[in-house]
């Protein structure tokens, strides 16, 4: 219905949802005005559809390697517009999560909401021990909604691919089983309290970072208890000068505290929008609500920093080299037409001084380039640029002028260091070795069992590679030297002995009254000639 409703409606045509209407489709929904875009439609279809949709099309804002500009720039909009559920409801659900009456785990308990979104809302509390603290409530019986809404969205995707080959070319229902895991993961709220620790780790002792701590003794998986703050949202800077704090300094602590968390960490807050980062009034900033967090391996990390110093450098071989060794471009086939992409990319940013390039918008484009030439990337990558594209447009309301290449490029040329000092590639050569080790011994157990599947009929290929024939005629040329080599080895080995036995009898051995000797000596010439002279003809010596 809401497809219809939004000018959609010939989708569900085409998909054969009209058939589970008694009319068709089309009598009874209208399309919206035409003064609404492309992009504006889809984000009103999402709003409509409810919560799950919702967080798919916040998903899908990350994904700009997949989708247009106007359509991201849509998504990104899109946010968590429900109504709050009631007081009863929430202290119900503390009461059935910790087996006791409300008043006996917090002395104090606001029944109105601070906030509301389409999983959970927060209360603010007081804990008997005196802490003030936040306490997020699961929205009740959202789960069932939102396994409902996965299964229809898996059949609809199901039904688009048969019909449409781009669905499947774009990995549409890997997308969809992502956002899948991402969803049912997020409605665990246990593990949004191990990311905010983990984070936390990262900032000890930090004067100017403060990640709230988690109540253990009252989080479950639909409750999380943490320290209660109070703050000015980043995207208000004349707020934040009125209580005197410096935006230009505040700014660079927010650059560099989401550098650290990428570059060093390899673990990173993933959505830090306005509403997620708050200032304290005494200048600390505050990252909150970590359901969304990204991952980066320490290979990776290097090969990001690789991709910032050679972006910096405008060093397109470099890229090239950065990009192929995070293994994201195994499948490209016409390397020279991604060598050109990224040497366009290049000369835009040439002659553009580095305070005025968006790290966000050249990592987004270079993953562009990478889409164009049949690469989807993996979601931690995506989630990356996305996060640096949203610090970015903080940022413009804090120091329009700041760089995030210029403070991002200590955190490279630190990883390069780390990358070629000599006890890391040593112990990164011993660890190569043991696991070559491993799958050395592991071989011939490996090699029966398939001998023992080839054995029992079970597999049947066909190879079709080019340049096999003259391939096999080559093993078959060193075949047959390997085997001339070895005849005249023994040929050799024969007339040796035939040596030591005639100096042992003083006599020769004579054959067709000829020194076997002289035969032999002869005989091994000519092979040695031979032999020689097949190398040298090869023009592989």
């Amino acid at each position: 219905m809401a497809l219809g409703r939004h000018g959609f409606g010939y989708i569900a045509e085409e998909i054969g949802l009209t058939r589970l209407f008694s009319v068709p489709l089309r009598w009874i929904l209208k399309s919206e005005p035409e003064s609404h875009t492309l992009a504006e439609r889809i984000r009103l279809v999402l709003e409509e559809l409810g919560p799950t949709f919702v967080k798919l099309g916040q998903l899908a804002s990350t994904r700009s390697d997949l989708l247009p500009e106007s359509i991201i720039a849509e998504l990104v909009k899109l946010q968590d517009q429900v109504t709050p559920f009631s007081a009863r409801e929430a202290r119900a659900i503390l009461e059935r999560e910790f087996h006791m009456p409300v008043e006996e785990l917090l002395v104090e308990f606001n029944d109105v909401p601070l906030a509301a979104a389409s999983i959970g809302q927060v209360h603010q509390g007081r804990l008997a021990t005196g802490e003030e603290v936040a306490i997020k409530i699961q929205r009740p019986g959202i789960f069932p909604i939102i396994d409902r809404d996965l299964d229809i969205l898996r059949n609809l995707t199901a039904i688009a691919k048969k019909r449409w080959g781009w669905v499947g070319h774009y990995q549409i229902p890997q997308m969809v089983e992502e956002f899948s895991r991402s969803i049912k993961a997020e409605l665990d709220y246990t593990g949004e309290g191990r990311n905010m620790e983990r984070v936390s780790k990262q900032f000890t002792g930090s004067k100017k970072i403060f990640i709230p701590k988690v109540y253990w003794e009252c989080t479950t998986s639909k409750v999380l208890t943490m320290d209660f703050v109070e703050g000015i949202h980043l995207n208000k800077a004349s707020e934040i000068k009125a209580i005197g704090i410096d935006v230009k300094e505040l700014a660079a602590t927010l650059v560099d505290a989401m550098l650290h968390q990428i570059f060093i960490s390899g673990y990173f807050h993933a959505d830090p929008h306005p509403g997620n980062v708050l200032v304290l009034r005494d200048g600390r900033l505050v990252f909150i609500d970590f359901g969304m967090v990204g991952r980066i391996s320490s290979e990776m990390k290097e090969h990001l920093s690789s991709l910032i110093i050679a972006l910096m450098r405008r060093n397109t071989e470099g890229m090239t080299r950065a990009i192929l060794r995070m293994g994201l471009l195994d499948e490209v086939e016409d390397m020279n037409g991604l060598r050109l992409d990224l040497e366009r990319l290049r000369e835009t940013y040439y002659d553009i001084p580095f305070s005025q390039i968006s790290i966000g918008t050249a990592i987004n484009d270079l993953f562009a380039a990478a889409q164009r030439h049949g690469v989807v990337l993996p979601a931690d990558l995506l989630l990356l640029g996305k996060s640096l594209l949203t610090v970015e447009g903080v940022l413009q309301s804090l120091d329009p002028d700041i760089s995030i290449l210029d403070l991002a490029e200590p955190f490279g040329k630190k990883l390069l260091r780390e990358k070629l000092d000599a006890r890391r590639l040593g112990k990164k050569l011993l660890g190569e070795a043991v696991e070559f080790g491993e799958s050395l011994a592991d071989l011939p157990r490996q090699m029966q069992r398939l001998s023992s599947i080839i054995g029992k009929g079970k597999i049947k290929t066909e190879m079709d590679i080019p340049g096999m024939e003259e391939l096999i005629r080559k093993f078959n040329q060193i075949g047959n030297r390997l085997s001339f080599s070895i005849v005249l080895l023994s040929f050799s080995i024969i007339m040796v002995g035939v040596i030591i036995g005639t100096s042992m009898t003083n006599s020769p051995i004579l054959l067709w009254n000829i020194p076997v000797i002289d035969i032999g000596f002869v005989i091994a010439t000519l092979m040695v000639i031979w032999l020689l002279y097949s190398i040298f003809k090869s023009g592989r010596f």
